[in-house]
């Protein structure tokens, strides 16, 4: 029954006939062969005599056995026999197999650019490459090129920044803006943005309606605000897990900052010629305290928000109400408020709409499974965009699993699962990035179905058959490549020859892999419900209950329609109308270079299936996991909601991946070692094949290797001096560099805190904020452009004065106040926790609550324009300090970080393409590809391709990054 069943619904599936598109006439001419060299290794070149009208390459077989003296390399990725069905590669690898035809020799790759290409100039002009009769390097002139159609091109690639116009256009600003609150507000009302803003803003607006109350005020202290800012930084937008994080790390550098600041308030009170100087002591204080915790900043990510707020409460404990004589009590007046604000925000995180991190898990894989069924819809009009969301997804997928095990998370899914499973969804990724998603082999449905009829009379013709067969045996010495095709393929009449043969495979492999797609797409959408299911948000997040959950039931139904292709295939390998050899029947091969990568993906996704039935079968319940992560690796590494906080996600990824990459390939540089080239010479020692890395190191990184090695037996002073150069050279990094940045900048703002001139108005107004500012606002990577200084500096500028309009519209009414705060603290909340401008945001929500709740606590001293302005133009001092600064020294340039990623990309790919090369096709006989190597290939890919990703990326950086002090002239 089962069986009837299945095969009921494959017939029903959507039916692929492929029709070949016509290519053009193809003329039968007689090349001139090469003649084999006089080491018996053929020399292939291309005739200078042949017609210009007449465009075919013509490759002569080599006679007798190909194999050089080096007899003992395999051709990994190529069999022996022409006529190879997938399912018979394993066991035809190891029988014993004729010589190869130069036909298994080529590359598909250049052969499918050879079709394509119908202005290609033959001549080799007599240059020619031995590769062991494995490979012949091509050597044409370079193809025209339409400068037209190359910028065509060109703009189709580009990201979608690079159409948009110039951001601070008085043209274009304003539809901006109204765009961007209609964004707003359609994200707030339909997803799960709102509810994330519902819990930062409660958390915010219950500590702000406290600081309202008169008593709770008093009993405070004058920066009450200080459990306001609380919440904010340390927002409750975020899941249980990054919010304990975020408790323990911000309190934690709260209490060092407080520390250090009440150390040095003590060593300059503790003597009179200490309280005389005591400007200086805290000023040498203040410079090594933010510049070592700027370095830490900048070396350990994990660590941003002990730092953040140890920078904070360092520079208040420093600079807020200086004088000679020590008041103790302002250190309470910090440390009390800020410990209610994390304790308010993690009361609403857990229990107000709490989330432990498997909504994000979940959000994620549905999003990816989305996007991989996507890929199986072919053929596919937006091939490109379509490659942009798999390669992205594909990053992605990484970035999910490793945020899942960074922090504590109450899931149904085990770590360890979800690695298997992030690992399984790349390797179909993988599979649906290979496939040819523009093909015409979809065209002429009808036309081709009509078609099925001749088939038979083609089996019954044995005459034609038998002419195909023996015109082919004249020929089987050589191979012949038919190029007349051009990109547009217009249709032109076939010779009956290529018609029989393109029909045979077209009708024996088109249903058997149409059912392939179909069972593939059914395939991951019910993996993608199980996992929902498991999950607990399939109802909020999809898919349809339409969707079935029988994931046994996809299993047994792809196995037995992969096995019915590899019937379909074999018995195609074996039918004695099959041409012999494809070189005049192109469309052919092409077939083949369709129909395969989908049968790879097949099997791809028949793991993932055995996966996710794994995972359904043990069905676990919801239990905490804590984190997982490698240790050392994880202080290089944070959560989601902390990368979107500190700003820079783009440069921060971007230089991930550069130093991730770079490492890898240190270690593959001088791995492979190549083959003699004179064969003739004698091999006394199978060591002498063997490279070594000293064999091609240079001198100094041998020097280095050396110094290492404890059992190289360098001297300790060599040792000594090699671990001094290497934490002088460090010491030469942005790290360093931006430690010295802050350093300046909060020092030099500082000086008026300690000068009696300047002292009281410093207090009075509470300057220390400027100062505090250039701190949240520096970033190790990327300082900011024009753009950003403009928004930041109007934020800080906004919050001010609507700040002073809260409190003066009803001379510090707290329901009108509180009305005012609803009203500006609702968009700007949004803008630091979930829009691509956070440290716009974090300024304006600053501004106003500095300025608002400081006219409520001074209210009799002094007048609210008064604070507004002066608190304003501290907080715009700061802002427009750390972006000049950045702007001055060292600055962030994209382009030229864009030049140095383009250029290790090439030499990254040379490098992995050689390895490829070597351990794929070229390799040693008993030394094959192991399960381990493949494993570190797939690694090396996933690098390569993040890397690729990450670049793409910094094109929009380098798009919206100005000339320094100049504005961008074109958008």
């Amino acid at each position: 029954m089962a069986s009837s069943a299945d095969q009921s619904e494959v017939s029903q599936t959507p039916q692929v006939i492929f029709s070949a598109s016509a290519i053009g006439s193809t003329q039968q001419t007689s090349g001139s062969s090469s003649k084999p060299s006089a080491s018996g290794v053929q020399r292939r070149r291309l005739s200078k005599s042949k017609p210009r009208d007449v465009r075919r390459v013509r490759l002569q077989a080599p006679e007798g056995a190909s194999a050089s003296p080096a007899s003992s390399i395999y051709m990994g990725s190529y069999g022996h026999n022409a006529r190879q069905s997938k399912s018979s590669i394993a066991s035809a690898r190891s029988a014993s197999l004729p010589p190869a035809s130069p036909r298994v020799s080529i590359s598909h790759s250049h052969l499918e650019s050879l079709l394509q290409d119908v202005d290609q100039d033959l001549d080799t002009y007599g240059v020619e490459e031995l590769r062991d009769g494995f490979f012949d390097a091509s050597f044409f002139k370079p193809a025209k090129v339409d400068h037209e159609e190359l910028m065509k091109d060109a703009e189709e690639t580009l990201p979608i920044a690079f159409q948009k116009k110039h951001p601070l256009s008085p043209k274009h600003f304003l539809p901006r803006q109204w765009h961007g609150i209609k964004d707003f507000i359609h994200a707030v009302t339909t997803t799960r943005a709102g509810v994330k803003l519902a819990k930062s803003f409660l958390a915010f607006f219950i500590a702000y309606i406290l600081c309202l109350v008169p008593v709770i005020a008093n009993w405070l202290g004058r920066y009450d605000y200080i459990m306001v800012i609380s919440t904010l930084i340390s927002h409750p937008g975020r899941t249980i897990g990054a919010q304990i994080d975020g408790a323990f790390l911000t309190i934690t550098g709260t209490a060092t900052g407080l520390g250090w600041g009440a150390f040095a308030l003590w060593l300059s009170d503790s003597t009179a010629v200490a309280s005389r100087g005591y400007g200086g002591i805290l000023a040498a204080f203040l410079v090594l305290f933010m510049g070592t915790i700027a370095a830490l900043r900048s070396y350990y990510v994990r660590l941003y928000q002990l730092v953040l707020c140890a920078g904070i409460a360092a520079l208040y404990t420093l600079l807020a109400d200086t004088s000679q004589e020590v008041n103790w009590r302002k250190l309470f007046s910090y440390g009390i408020p800020w410990l209610f604000g994390q304790a308010l925000s993690m009361i609403i995180c857990c229990t107000f709409f709490p989330d432990a991190g498997s909504r994000p898990l979940a959000v994620n894989l549905h999003n990816a499974f989305s996007v991989m069924q996507d890929g199986l819809i072919l053929p596919q009009k937006h091939s490109i965009m379509l490659h942009r969301q798999l390669a992205w997804t594909f990053v992605n997928l990484s970035e999910v699993y490793r945020d899942l095990v960074l922090d504590i998370s109450i899931t149904r899914f085990r770590p360890k699962d979800v690695m298997s499973l992030r690992n399984l969804m790349q390797a179909v990724i993988r599979s649906l990035l290979s496939l040819k998603m523009e093909s015409h082999l979809f065209d002429n449905f009808e036309r081709t179905r009509s078609r099925n009829s001749a088939f038979d009379q083609l089996r019954n013709t044995q005459s034609n058959s038998q002419t195909i067969r023996e015109g082919s045996e004249s020929r089987e010495d050589e191979t012949i490549i038919s190029i007349d095709e051009t990109p547009k393929r217009p249709t032109i009449q076939r010779t009956d020859s290529e018609e029989r043969a393109v029909a045979l495979v077209a009708d024996r492999l088109s249903e058997p892999t149409s059912n392939l797609l179909s069972c593939m797409r059914s395939s991951l959408a019910r993996c993608d419900a199980v996992l929902m299911d498991m999950s607990g948000y399939r109802k909020y997040i999809g898919p349809p209950k339409e969707t079935s959950n029988d994931i046994l039931g996809s299993l047994t139904k792809i196995r037995k329609v992969m096995i019915r292709y590899d019937e379909a295939e074999d018995s195609l390998m074996h039918n004695p109308d099959l041409p012999p050899t494809y070189s005049n029947h192109p469309e052919v091969v092409e077939l083949f270079l369709f129909v395969h990568p989908i049968r790879q993906a097949a099997h791809s996704v028949e793991a993932l299936l055995v996966k996710v039935n794994e995972m359904q079968q043990r069905h676990p319940g919801w239990r905490p996991y804590l984190p997982s992560y490698p240790w050392r690796k994880s202080f290089q590494r944070t959560n989601a909601q902390v990368r979107h906080d500190r700003g820079g996600v783009t440069a921060g990824f971007y230089f991930k991946s550069q130093s991730q990459l770079a490492r890898t390939m240190r270690g593959m540089a001088n791995i492979y070692k190549p083959l003699p080239r004179h064969h003739d010479t004698p091999i006394e020692k199978e060591e002498d094949l063997t490279a070594t890395r000293m064999d091609t190191m240079g001198k100094y990184e041998e020097e280095a290797e050396s110094a290492r090695d404890r059992n190289s037996g360098a001297s300790s002073k060599k040792r000594f001096r090699y671990r001094l150069w290497v934490v002088l050279h460090r010491l030469q990094g942005f790290e360093t560099r931006f430690a010295l940045k802050v350093a300046i900048s909060t020092s030099l703002l500082a000086v008026p805190a300690w000068l009696s001139q300047s002292r009281g108005w410093w207090n009075q107004h509470e300057s220390w904020w400027a100062v505090v500012m250039v701190w949240i606002m520096s970033h190790p990577r990327v300082g900011g452009n024009i753009q950003d200084l403009v928004t930041r500096s109007l934020c800080g500028v906004l919050g001010a004065i609507w700040g002073g309009l809260a409190y003066g519209a009803r001379d510090g009414n707290p329901y009108v106040m509180a009305v005012f705060a609803a009203i500006y603290m609702i968009p700007m909340i949004y803008r630091f926790t979930q829009s691509s401008h956070p440290r716009s945001g974090i300024v304006g929500c600053i501004s106003f609550v500095v300025v608002s709740l400081a006219a409520k606590a001074n209210e009799d001293i002094s007048s609210v324009a008064m604070i507004a302005w002066t608190r304003g133009v501290a907080i715009v001092v700061g802002v427009v300090a750390a972006v000049v600064i950045n702007w001055i020294l060292w600055p962030f340039v994209a382009r030229h970080e864009l030049r140095k990623a383009l250029a290790s990309m090439m030499i990254y790919s040379s490098i992995i393409y050689r390895g490829v090369v070597a351990k794929y096709v070229y390799y040693e006989k008993g030394e094959e590809p192991t399960k381990e190597d493949i494993e570190r290939s797939e690694m090396l890919e996933g690098r390569l391709r993040e890397g690729f990703v990450r670049i793409r990326q910094l094109m929009v950086i380098h798009f919206l990054l100005p000339p320094r002090f100049t504005l961008p002239n074109h958008y």
